[in-house]
């Protein structure tokens, strides 16, 4: 396995922003998002599951020998996982259907070695299709993972497993309603296999079967990784990378995690991260869940930072959350939603109307002059482009009236679809934001100043 202003009426605006990052690059030629990749983005917080025949071998990598005969999770409750991601605030869960291993949570036609000769449901089950019908129930959107590497599947390493794999692909993509998201995961083993993927066909037969998922791998073609599992998007994100001779599983973690000022496709970041300090489930793991303040810190490490956060929440050997990780999880909606209940900037129409589509054009280093509603305490603010029309900022500071002086809050680089910014508590009726770097004319859609929940850290 690898985030809204009222501006003053004597507000300078002077036009178009003149763009000094990159003067060749018109705005007409800026990469833009698709309409799945722009819906994905504003989904903020997805889940993933992991789940197979590891959670009984307490191994994270299977090798393709385990028995089908170990799997039975005899109390699994998939509405139980569904229902806590929903009240956690999550848009989407994926669930790994085919891991390494080989071993697959629905009964495929393609194979033996699935759930249709464990003793789960006397081999009558269906994980991935109960996952589906508990999405659909309490309005997530629902996702699949299905490892390009198998290490049970005789075939595996020869050009057969091309086909075997595109059919087992299109098991999951016609039997199971709408998908939203499709990853390919690139880990391998040194000791694997040589084997060429047709990742072309792959990604072909996902167009075809379900043309709104969006698909992961290491770069794309519509989500990239953002080159580590510790839950950090770089500091300066791009949606943007080159993506000629980057094939999956051998592109630099360091361009992935910043992306590319000048990249011509838009492959937004998403940043995969698990509750535990494994992917499947580990009962010696138990006491190392992530508190709901640590995922908080993960929210602004990526969703911060222009990126995705994709959370893996394991279900454990009986088919259920641990209590543990529900309780961090509802810790985590608890302490954001304190956090950005009240927007302490007067209200706005283009601005803070929570709509991308409306912005203000907002010119270089000139001042954009916020009124807050009155003097308030506050180390929170959000930030937000119009990201439809391509990603442009590139750095700005933010400021703030003491009642003699502007004084410096925090400096920071790419915005995108959200920068969040945290800071110790300061107190004003007023800031102001000043552009200093960007990639065309700035369309500034949203910005919010919050004081943050007494549950979360600085």
């Amino acid at each position: 396995m690898k985030l809204f202003w009222r501006v003053k009426a004597g507000l300078l605006l002077t036009g178009l922003l003149t763009a000094s990052l990159s003067q060749a690059q018109s705005n007409a030629g800026l990469p833009k998002p698709t309409p799945r990749q722009l819906a994905w983005q504003s989904l903020e917080t997805t889940a993933f599951l992991h789940f197979t025949v590891n959670t009984y071998t307490d191994k994270e990598w299977g090798d393709g020998t385990e028995s089908p005969q170990i799997f039975n999770p005899t109390k699994l409750d998939a509405r139980q996982w569904i229902k806590s991601l929903k009240e956690a605030g999550f848009k989407l869960a994926i669930i790994t259907a085919k891991h390494h291993d080989g071993f697959c949570l629905w009964p495929s036609k393609m194979t033996e070695h699935s759930v249709k000769n464990s003793p789960w449901k006397n081999g009558k089950g269906d994980v991935v299709k109960e996952v589906a019908d508990a999405c659909r129930e309490f309005g997530l959107k629902f996702g699949v993972y299905l490892s390009p590497w198998d290490r049970h599947e005789a075939r595996y390493g020869t050009a057969a497993y091309n086909d075997y794999y595109k059919a087992q692909l299109r098991e999951l993509l016609t039997n199971y309603g709408p998908i939203s998201e499709v990853w390919f995961d690139g880990a391998k083993g040194d000791n694997a296999k040589d084997m060429t993927y047709d990742f072309a066909g792959y990604w072909a037969l996902v167009r075809e079967l379900q043309p709104a998922a969006v698909m992961f791998s290491d770069a794309g073609p519509d989500v990239r990784w953002v080159g580590n599992e510790a839950g950090n998007a770089g500091e300066t994100c791009w949606s943007t990378i080159n993506t000629a001779g980057l094939a999956p599983g051998k592109a630099d973690p360091k361009y992935l995690n910043r992306g590319d000022p000048t990249g011509k496709q838009w492959v937004p970041a998403e940043t995969d991260v698990s509750i535990r300090p494994g992917w499947f489930y580990h009962a010696a793991e138990d006491s190392k869940v992530r508190s709901g303040k640590n995922l908080v810190d993960l929210y602004y490490q990526s969703v911060g930072r222009n990126s995705l956060l994709l959370l893996n929440v394991p279900p454990n050997r009986e088919g259920l959350f641990a209590e543990s990780d529900i309780a961090s999880l509802s810790d985590f909606r608890r302490i954001l939603d304190e956090t950005f209940k009240t927007n302490l900037v007067a209200r706005q129409p283009k601005l803070t109307d929570k709509q991308l589509a409306t912005f203000t054009t907002v010119a270089a280093n000139q001042p954009v002059t916020i009124d807050l509603t009155g003097e308030q305490s506050f180390d929170r603010i959000s930030i937000q482009e119009n990201i439809a029309n391509g990603q442009r900022i590139a750095s700005g500071r933010v400021e703030y009236w003491n009642g003699s002086d502007w004084r410096p809050i925090q400096s920071f680089t790419t915005v995108g679809y959200k920068r969040l910014l945290r800071f110790p508590a300061v107190k004003s009726s007023k800031l102001r934001l000043f552009i200093t770097n960007a990639n065309g004319p700035v369309e500034l859609a949203e910005v919010g100043v919050y004081k943050a929940s007494s549950g979360e850290e600085n």
